[in-house]
């Protein structure tokens, strides 16, 4: 008999283990299912930064628990998502890192290294030593107003999480995101 096939492990008597989601994709999916079912009034609270509303503790409550400085990276995350979403209908599960949702940052006459606000806006992000929370919401802001895709939500709370590992390692792939020319991969073609 295959024992593999079997849908309990017989030596603990248990349903075999499940892939977990990581606190990060909890949190967006939570953030996206407010916006789908139009919970407007949470998202609402989210974007009172300075208020610790129950939706704020909920969002905080994403982290892990042995990990009490996510908390505030979750909810600042969550807080952007909300200005993100302001007014949406639709949630926006967003892609890639900072830098390479930066890059749509502009105007049609220029965008991303081509803009100057948006490349300063970018550097100010990069070279800071602390998390600019400050910046970070401009950032987010400036996509908006362009009608741009933001950057992943997921990987900006393990983005964030990481801002201060040694060699700096977020900061530096942001910025190689945002000022690397996207290439034409296209068989056939050369450019």
């Amino acid at each position: 008999m295959n024992t593999s096939s079997t849908t309990t492990d017989t030596a603990t008597n248990k349903p075999p283990e499940q892939p977990t989601k990581t606190p990060s994709a909890e949190l967006a999916t939570w953030l996206t299912n407010l916006v789908r079912t139009r919970q407007y009034g949470q998202l609402a609270d989210l974007r009172r930064p300075r208020a610790r509303t129950t939706t704020h503790i909920l969002a905080a409550a994403h982290a892990p628990a042995d990990a009490p400085k996510q908390r505030e990276v979750f909810e600042q995350v969550a807080f952007l998502f909300a200005v993100y979403h302001r007014g949406a209908i639709h949630p926006s599960y967003g892609y890639g890192s900072l830098g390479t949702a930066m890059r749509k940052i502009g105007s049609p006459a220029g965008r991303g290294p081509n803009d100057p606000g948006a490349t300063r806006l970018a550097d100010r992000i990069v070279s800071s030593r602390r998390i600019p929370w400050r910046h970070l919401q401009h950032a987010v802001t400036r996509l908006r107003s362009c009608d741009q895709p933001p950057p992943s939500w997921r990987q900006l709370i393990d983005d964030l999480d990481r801002w201060t590992e040694r060699g700096r390692p977020v900061p530096y792939s942001w910025a190689v995101n945002f000022h690397t020319p996207v290439r034409n991969t296209t068989k056939g073609t050369t450019k």
